[in-house]
């Protein structure tokens, strides 16, 4: 069984109860972390809090040179990093490489960058504004992006000058510890960066509650964001949660129908439609939604279900049993409340692993179940609309509001519409995902902003000093 990184070195768990990791694609045990104890958060909260007045004070330029060369080492490693993230999460190789690795690398160069360009002072008036380190950061992962997330926590954190307990997934921790390899090779100092497995209800409680935790960033299902919300509400820590969506892909009679439906159905099955942010609902033009559903079924119907390993793979397996088992519910729920499965289903594609198959739906209703509630797998949902308006409508009619697109004939319509969808993000014509711009949620579907200025923003405190 591996071990935890407390205080700058491997150390034991307290807890000698094994979380074993499972490949997806096997159903196959391929290593144990530990299911860490409230004892271990108090070591590495404490270590933490050591390590925070040193680390604040060192100077911006040595933080980031830090986190460049991690970023470069995780670039030299990216190959080895990804076989991890595709073993034990189930995510394609090549995707597993350039989205789930070599993305997390550009974000830490970022904010390489980041630590020492960003202004931390101001005048206004007499006043001098300054920007200081919030303290110590619980962050809190889930298993999607396992690396993704991580970096997108601990580079703006680590840059603000804050310290850090992280708690990985332990349904997909390995790229964790590798993670956590590289800082210690790069010489981040002990204490400043701290490595707790476990499981949520145990280790994520415990960090959230504690009382040496200035702050906790979580990233999970909008159930458990409040859990966390409430245990940080007892020590009034500031608390920044990225959670649930359930994007709308808003496609305009004026746009390139065969385009915006191809992207769409990419964007939704992309990590086997395991993404927060995934467009699983395409909303279309009543006149052109026949034809829209025609094209969603041929392509879909040309991704390719099986190993990860396998270059011709385009949809690997879910990452557990039981995500699975929920996927496989909501699709006999859709074909209960009358939606219209018109590929895909709930025959399992293969003998082992934790596989659906691509699964589109027509005939979906405003108030579908499969409409209203995160799937978090392979399920696309396509809703006829009538006028903008109701588009707009369609989209805005969720609790959530963390991503979307817009697709238009002109890039000043598609503009018009996006502005008017209550959510953190929108592609306009299928523009590229951004790993510099602030991401993040509108309603139940998170608080705060990820990358860029704004995710290092979350991290730090503002002192105004009257001159």
């Amino acid at each position: 069984m591996r071990q935890l990184y407390i205080g700058g070195s491997w150390t034991a768990s307290a807890s000698d109860e094994p979380v074993e990791v499972v490949n997806p694609a096997t159903e196959e045990i391929i290593d144990r972390v530990p299911a860490g104890s409230p004892d271990d958060v108090e070591a590495a909260a404490n270590a933490a809090r050591t390590a925070f007045p040193e680390w604040s004070r060192t100077p911006a330029a040595e933080r980031g040179k830090l986190l460049a060369d991690a970023a470069e080492l995780l670039k030299q490693r990216s190959d080895e990093v990804a076989k991890i993230i595709a073993t034990d999460m189930g995510a394609p190789l090549a995707f597993a490489l350039r989205v789930q690795t070599l993305m997390p690398a550009t974000v830490l160069a970022s904010y390489a960058e980041l630590a020492g360009s960003y202004p931390r002072e101001s005048r206004v008036g007499n006043s001098l504004v300054v920007k200081e380190p919030i303290g110590v950061v619980a962050a809190i992962t889930p298993w999607n992006y396992p690396l993704h997330q991580i970096v997108c926590k601990v580079a703006p954190a680590l840059a603000a000058g804050c310290t850090v307990v992280l708690k990985p997934s332990e349904v997909a921790p390995l790229a964790a510890y590798a993670l956590a390899e590289i800082f210690d090779e790069v010489g981040l100092p002990p204490g400043v960066f701290n490595l707790v497995s476990g499981r949520g209800p145990v280790v994520g409680e415990a960090m959230a509650a504690h009382p040496e935790v200035d702050m906790v960033s979580f990233t999970g299902s909008t159930a458990a964001g409040r859990r966390v919300a409430a245990l940080a509400a007892e020590s009034v820590k500031r608390v920044a949660l990225e959670l649930g969506g359930k994007s709308a892909n808003i496609i305009l009679p004026d746009a390139d129908l065969a385009l915006a439906v191809k992207v769409g159905v990419a964007n939704c099955f992309v990590n086997a439609g395991q993404t927060c942010s995934a467009w699983s609902r395409m909303i279309v033009q009543r006149d052109q939604y026949d034809e829209a559903v025609r094209l969603a079924v041929e392509v879909a119907r040309g991704y390719r279900v099986g190993d990860p390993f396998d270059q011709a793979t385009k949809v690997g397996p879910l990452v557990s049993a039981a995500q699975r088992d929920r996927v496989i519910r909501y699709v006999n729920r859709g074909q209960e409340e009358g939606a219209r499965l018109v590929t895909g289903g709930t025959e399992r594609p293969h003998e082992r692993g934790y596989y659906v198959e691509p699964t589109v739906f027509a005939g979906v209703e405003p108030g579908m179940t499969i409409e209203q509630e995160e799937i978090f797998g392979p399920v696309l949902s396509l809703i006829p609309y009538t006028t903008e308006d109701k588009a707009v409508e369609i989209a805005n009619g969720t609790k959530y509001g963390l991503a979307g697109a817009v697709w238009a004939g002109t890039e000043e319509h598609a503009v018009a519409v996006a502005r008017r969808l209550r959510t953190g993000q929108v592609s306009v014509n299928g523009g590229r995902f951004n790993p510099l711009a602030p991401f993040g949620g509108y309603k139940q579907s998170g608080v705060g902003r990820e990358l860029g200025e704004q995710g290092l923003e979350e991290f730090l405190e503002v002192k105004s000093l009257q001159l």
